[in-house]
């Protein structure tokens, strides 16, 4: 495996291009190919089987490209398909979950809160981690229902995502939580209408940073690292309407590639 063969990240739509960002920001030497599976987005709501069956396929994708350690961009992949995925393939794997643990770690009013998707909130891998790190907290758990979509369409400024937001920041608002812990990759895009909506108290927590951080992490272990200080490839593929994807990708218009390809 080349140390210049790129990195793969995929994710179920546009929601992971938050990830691949902070990648790139850290990572800014690095090839990078970013697969959305818009098409079956969101994920949240299918089957585990589905989701599964989804993730091999994205992979098998990303491995087809000469990827030599994949991103799974999405909280509800990783969740539920992530173990399956690395005892299936022998390159580095970097999962996503809700950042809980930090919420927990520095909630002062013991009260913190978490919007995600159906498929990661009833995932045995959040059960398992968010029960070590939060007894004696309250969780508020909240399902996102609707916003993947709506992002997906470029709606995030729309009256009908700020409707859903209040709805689903109220029982949060009333439980005084302190955190707001964000589960899914979509939900970034989100913070500047969540940042007018709460009290300044009450801190964002996504886990785009970490994730970048661990990948290279991942990468300096395994010594692959690229060397080269040329000029990048960016390459974004999409089964559906590319509009949407370079709508989130506006600020790197003139040093990306966005394809619409079937997968």
């Amino acid at each position: 495996m080349s140390n210049n063969n790129p990195i793969g990240i995929f994710d179920s739509g546009v929601g992971g291009t938050s990830i691949w960002k902070e990648i790139h920001t850290l990572l800014p030497y690095e090839n990078t190919i970013y697969l959305a599976d818009s098409k079956n987005a969101p994920y949240g709501y299918k089957s585990v089987e589905e989701i599964i069956s989804l993730s091999i396929k994205n992979t098998d994708f990303l491995l087809k490209m000469g990827c030599k350690i994949i991103v799974v961009a999405c909280n509800t992949a990783t969740t539920n398909a992530i173990s399956i995925l690395r005892k299936k393939h022998d390159i580095p794997f970097i999962g996503i979950e809700p950042a809980i643990k930090p919420a927990a770690l520095n909630t002062q009013s013991n009260s913190i809160g978490i919007l995600a998707t159906k498929g990661t909130l009833n995932s045995k891998l959040f059960s398992t981690t968010s029960g070590e790190v939060t007894n004696n907290i309250t969780i508020i758990e909240v399902i996102g229902k609707g916003l993947v979509p709506l992002i997906e369409e470029g709606k995030v400024n729309s009256k009908e995502t700020i409707s859903l937001l209040e709805k689903y920041l109220q029982p949060m608002l009333d439980a005084n939580i302190d955190h707001l812990v964000l589960g899914c990759s979509h939900y970034p895009y989100l913070i500047p209408q969540l940042k007018k909506m709460l009290p300044k108290e009450v801190s964002i927590i996504d886990s785009g940073e970490a994730v970048a951080r661990q990948t290279k992490k991942i990468l300096q272990r395994y010594n692959l690292i690229s060397l080269s200080k040329e000029k990048t490839k960016l390459d974004f593929y999409t089964n559906s309407d590319t509009k949407v994807l370079q709508l989130f990708l506006k600020e790197y218009t003139d040093r990306v590639s966005v394809k619409n390809k079937e997968f």
